[in-house]
């Protein structure tokens, strides 16, 4: 597909490595410097302009273009560009807006715009930090099929009651519990039935809610529910946060050095505990009774200082550590194990628009319909919709030549999860659940070895 993105900052420099691999990229930038440097990177075209300009747009051949993303840092360039893409005739439009005063008419703006999908890297962001303070015994969490089943990271430690047992013997204790990906050593792949857990092992294990309740708690993993929360930097993820979790009556606190944030934040959530000081010092944090809470969250706009205090934060025992960070490369060069949680806003966005241009590529066979990206981003969770026209209905799953480091996880038949296995076929309008370390998935005929 043709595809035009209007600004080459972090989330634009995200998209071209990502969609640039099997799609034909225009990148548009006021800066030629970012523009050439993204040009000899990847295999894009670049064009030096204003992205809310015609003019503009015209020359870089919106008009034919099938999907045009508007990633500048401004929400109303955004918004701009993605109307005019619109009215010179481009099949689909993106548009970043991060302003929270936005956020409660983002339904009406998106249809009075004809804007096909609006994203919010740092709403992003606070929904995923609040999907992993939810699960407090998970380090990560990805939740599949609209919440019927649940995806979970977990730590296998040289005491743990699965260090030393075979995905077999695992499969007959734990039942419908699937161990889906194994994380061994920065070894990221699909196990089969012969593999055996080790200690320091990461593994994702996916099953029913209710499963995977009964198996933390025989794993010895079921920690008591986090009630309070400790988070450092009250920017815009702060906010959207804190309006995830007002009503569940934690116990919640922020610091920033920020006064004018500080004011706003306080007028906004009056039983949130704002402090004003700076809260990348530990003697603040301690006066603070950091250790006191059960969840750290750190937000500042500097990757070195959400580093620092959520390693800090776990010396001093805080038992889910949350980091925020915008550079990843940063964590190739140190050793991070105190890190359990890592959010980058910057990744879901990319994951989200990617599962948005892979469901409009037309496929005939299938679509897909959800997208995540888990073990840092080496392993990718799709679930793709089963139309009549896809070539693999009605043969069973063991008579497959599936890819190799390939899981046909569950599938979701009128409403209902199914456990997949080798006899198991399937059917038009079933919504497939697939696990894969293999990339660029768009049809569900693409799982085949041909």
């Amino acid at each position: 597909m043709d595809i035009v993105i209007v600004g080459a900052g972090k989330v634009g420099q995200t998209l071209c490595e990502e969609l640039s691999q099997i799609h034909n990229v225009v990148m548009i930038d006021l800066s030629s410097n970012l523009v050439d440097e993204l040009m000899n990177k990847y295999d894009i075209t670049g064009m030096v302009g204003n992205g809310a300009s015609i003019d503009t747009q015209k020359e870089a051949g919106v008009e034919h273009a099938d999907i045009f993303i508007a990633a500048t840092d401004s929400d109303e360039v955004n918004l701009i560009s993605a109307t005019l893409a619109k009215k010179l005739g481009v099949r689909h439009t993106v548009s970043r807006v991060r302003n929270p005063e936005y956020a409660k008419q983002l339904d009406f703006m998106r249809n009075a715009l004809g804007i096909s999908l609006i994203i919010n890297p740092e709403m992003a962001a606070a929904m995923d930090i609040a999907r992993a303070i939810r699960y407090a015994s998970a380090s990560n969490v990805e939740t599949l099929a609209g919440n019927r089943a649940s995806l979970v990271e977990v730590d296998i430690t040289d005491k743990s009651t699965l260090n030393g047992l075979s995905l077999s013997d695992f499969r007959t204790k734990y039942g419908s519990v699937l161990v889906c990906i194994i994380d061994r050593d920065g070894d990221v792949f699909i196990p089969s039935g012969s593999d055996t857990l080790q200690a320091n092992d990461k593994i994702y294990v996916a099953g029913l809610p209710k499963d995977m309740t009964t198996f933390h708690r025989q794993i010895g993993n079921s920690e008591k529910a986090i009630k309070s929360v400790f988070v450092l930097g009250g920017g815009k993820i702060a906010y959207y946060l804190f309006k995830l979790l007002e009503h569940t009556h934690m116990d919640m606190k922020v610091i920033e050095h920020n006064l004018e944030k500080c004011e706003q934040l306080s007028a906004e959530y009056p039983a949130l505990k704002v402090i004003h000081a700076d809260g990348t010092n530990p003697d603040v944090l301690d006066e603070q009774g950091l250790e006191n809470y059960d969840a750290f969250v750190s937000l500042t706009g500097v990757d070195e200082e959400n580093l620092i205090a959520s390693i800090y934060a776990d010396k001093k025992g805080v038992r889910k550590v949350i980091t925020k960070m915008s550079r990843t490369n940063i964590l190739k060069v140190l050793d991070t194990k105190q890190l359990k949680k890592i959010v980058t806003p910057k990744n879901l966005i990319a994951s989200q628009i990617s599962r948005f241009v892979r469901s409009r590529a037309n496929a005939q066979g299938s679509r897909v319909e959800a997208l995540y990206r888990v073990a840092q981003g080496k392993v990718e969770v799709l679930m793709f919709k089963v139309s009549e026209q896809c070539h693999i209905l009605d043969r069973q799953i063991k008579d497959m030549p599936l890819k190799k480091n390939l899981l046909i996880a569950y599938i979701l038949r009128q409403g209902k999860i199914i456990y997949a296995n080798g006899r198991d076929s399937l059917q038009a309008d079933d919504k497939v659940i697939v696990i894969t370390t293999n990339k660029h998935f768009s049809d569900l005929e693409d799982i085949l070895d041909k």
